[in-house]
């Protein structure tokens, strides 16, 4: 049928190579052996012959070619992080996450070739304790570019380099959760592809949470309405979702609370629309937080700009959603760094789609996140 012969053509492409790339601290147990890679010199990271011979090639295949893919992926990464400016690739926090990815290049050139299930089990093993080992990978970028922003010169070398390197650990994270993930036992899904997503669901899933977070900090939160296409399903893999949401209702429910300090319990809803067409499906989120004073306005997509920190300079404005990533999918901190909205574009524009923002300075903004289906009805997104 035409939902089974979506479902197997997106696997397909799931595994395709990406022509042109869009582009965590590790655990106790991995101290030691960081601690063993820190032992090299710097020199000895720059000159490795197998990572730029694995950096030249084109990686193709399917799962099972899966440790075959990784490493040409991190290669990528690494050749990525030799190209930034000498003394931002010193800074020793953006350096631990180089050296993350060295460890894990080499972890998976090593592991020898899955020839029966025993070895795969094993593959299976490394690929998840990869996975735990980069969980806080963006909270360490969004540090170690804080820490050295006064040394950046070009805005749009940082911006280039982000986009390239979030966008490629989300397409890693992707590819590797659905070999996991095969393995599972779930009607619901095939590997991370959800059979029937309802935007709405995940939408109220992520408003409980931003709402439990907001009450905390406040004492009350905006209303919430979901209005549009709600009956919608199709195809979809929720993962990306579940880092874009949080971080769109995060500043709509902020810029709400924060515009209405003095009637806290008294606050305009926030709207949430879903309109769901044949080719792709958009959800905006419509605010009525006073919108994005025009001094803003082409700042709000930039690395490290968060309207957050002038916000906090009044005491009854102290940051809100501190812990928000650390419970949800990012794992780590974003408020503050002012990387939620700059990521949120880069991961929609990844996923061949677009992140807008309107703003109507003195009532509110509209932020409209566009996705494409994965039916097969039209150009979809490769990872």
């Amino acid at each position: 049928n035409l939902l089974a012969n979506s479902l197997f053509l997106f696997t397909e492409i799931l595994f395709l190579l990406l022509l042109k790339s869009f582009r965590s601290t590790s655990s106790m147990q991995g101290y030691s052996e960081m601690a063993r890679e820190r032992s090299k010199t710097v020199t000895s990271f720059y000159n490795q012959s197998a990572i730029d011979i694995s950096a030249e090639k084109v990686s193709r295949a399917p799962a099972k070619y899966l440790h075959k893919e990784l490493p040409v992926r991190i290669a990528h990464r690494i050749k990525g992080f030799r190209s930034l400016p000498f003394i931002i690739g010193c800074n020793p926090t953006i350096l631990q996450v180089h050296e993350l990815y060295i460890r894990a290049y080499h972890m998976l050139i090593d592991f020898p070739l899955i020839k029966d299930q025993e070895v795969e089990a094993s593959f299976s093993k490394l690929v998840q304790q990869l996975l735990d080992d980069h969980k806080d990978v963006v909270t360490m970028l969004a540090e170690g570019f804080r820490e050295c922003r006064k040394h950046i010169e070009d805005e749009t070398i940082v911006r280039g380099f982000l986009d390239t390197t979030l966008c490629s650990r989300l397409g890693i994270r992707m590819l590797a959760t659905h070999h996991l993930s095969l393995h599972e036992d779930n009607p619901d899904f095939v590997g991370i592809i959800c059979r029937r997503l309802s935007p709405k669901k995940i939408i109220e899933k992520w408003v409980d949470f931003a709402r439990r977070l907001c009450e905390h900090q406040y004492g009350n939160s905006p209303r919430v309405r979901i209005n549009g296409h709600v009956a919608a399903r199709f195809p979809f893999i929720p993962l990306p979702l579940d880092y874009i949401l949080p971080e769109l209702l995060k500043n709509a429910m902020r810029s709400t609370m924060e515009s209405h300090l003095d009637t806290p319990y008294n606050v305009p809803d926030v709207m949430v629309t879903i309109a769901n067409n044949d080719i792709d499906f958009v959800i905006r989120i419509s605010d009525r937080g006073g919108g994005i004073p025009h001094a803003n306005k082409d700042k709000v997509m930039d690395y490290h700009f968060s309207t957050a920190e002038e916000s906090n300079q009044d005491p009854r404005m102290s940051s809100l959603f501190n812990t928000m990533t650390n419970s949800g999918p990012q794992s780590g901190p974003m408020h503050g760094f002012g990387f939620g909205l700059p990521t949120s574009r880069a991961y929609a524009d990844y996923l061949g789609g677009s992140l807008s923002i309107q703003s109507m300075q003195g009532i509110g903004t509209d932020v409209y996140l566009r996705l494409r289906h994965i039916d097969g009805k039209g150009e979809s997104f490769r990872v």
